[in-house]
């Protein structure tokens, strides 16, 4: 019985790396994110990018235990959410071969180790590495694949500098709604709004505060990149918005409790986080990799860092660990 139980633990902690992409430690909210993944992967005609998704999760949560973590983490699914971000990432910008698949495997085991190393050395500062360590790990591999013809990069940009390239935006209200409802699938790099639908479903499941950044955080960094003339192909796949959409539940919903304080605080974060998306588009172009969750990260740590508390209690905030808060 106790190695059923075991098991059953282990089991539900790999699934709950799904949720915490978005913080979320809930099995509801992560069966509801794989089902937008493989929703987005099925209609995108992608179901490498699915299955690399539960690739990544797995052996990114399997490395965690074989390398004895805090079992607390693993059981909150804190091992799986950068494998399974990595999965989907390699398998939407190199081709699927048996060279990839491994490329993928150690990937995702790398980003275990490196977050635990990320996170020793910033808990000094009392922050977390948030989604870094998979940002570090896909740029490896990725740039690298540049170099190497055994991985094919033909999902990539070629490394050049920036060009504006923009397509006549239609902005009709039904237009704006997918726009919207993209800005939050493209945290897992789809651009299907039925996707983004799934994810939110996911996030009322599991915490309304969640969902609310979630959808106001994609709905404001619209707005914006409309209002700032952001180039039109890239708004309509809702690459302004996925950033601002980990910023706005981070700052909003996640760590800091919700208060009319956070609440301009996560504001700002999201309008910040915009600019760090576009500056981030530019800089990297001519690497050709793409800018992953780094606008989100960099932001983060920015309003994260002076340990400013929303609430009155006199204690020192600590933002080196989320799983344990509660709105």
């Amino acid at each position: 019985m106790n190695r059923i139980q075991t098991i059953r633990t282990m089991l539900r902690g790999m699934l709950c790396g799904a949720g915490q992409v978005m913080f979320q430690q809930s099995v509801s909210c992560s069966l509801f994110f794989l089902i937008g993944i493989f929703w987005g992967a099925w209609s995108e005609g992608r179901m490498a990018v699915a299955w690399g998704a539960v690739v990544g999760l797995a052996v990114s949560t399997l490395t965690g235990h074989l390398l004895r973590l805090k079992p607390s983490e693993g059981e909150a699914g804190l091992w799986g959410f950068n494998g399974i971000l990595l999965g989907c990432a390699l398998m939407s910008f190199l081709r699927s071969t048996p060279l990839t698949w491994c490329v993928l495997m150690l990937g995702a085991a790398s980003t275990v180790w490196l977050r635990e190393g990320m996170n020793r050395v910033m808990r000094r500062w009392r922050l977390n590495s948030l989604t870094m360590p998979f940002v570090l790990i896909c740029w490896l591999l990725l740039a690298a694949a540049h170099s190497f013809e055994g991985l094919s990069a033909e999902g990539l940009p070629t490394p050049a500098l920036h060009q504006e390239g923009s397509i006549h935006l239609a902005t009709g209200p039904i237009h704006l709604i997918f726009y919207w409802l993209r800005g939050i699938a493209q945290v897992f790099l789809f651009d299907s709004w039925v996707t983004g639908l799934f994810f939110l479903a996911g996030l009322i499941s599991a915490n309304g505060w969640a969902a609310f950044w979630a959808a106001f955080s994609s709905a404001l960094a619209l707005a914006l990149a409309l209002l700032f003339q952001a180039p039109g192909t890239e708004i309509s796949l809702g690459l302004y918005g996925f950033s601002p959409v980990l910023t706005g539940i981070a700052l909003g919903a996640v760590f800091h409790r919700p208060s009319w304080r956070s609440a301009l605080w996560a504001v700002l974060g999201v309008v910040l986080t915009l600019f760090a998306q576009g500056a981030a588009n530019v800089i990297l172009a001519p690497f050709g990799v793409p800018t992953l969750t780094v606008a989100f990260c960099l932001v983060s740590w920015i309003f994260l860092l002076p340990l400013f508390r929303s609430d009155s209690h006199s204690e020192k905030a600590d933002h080196s660990d989320w799983h344990n808060k509660r709105p």
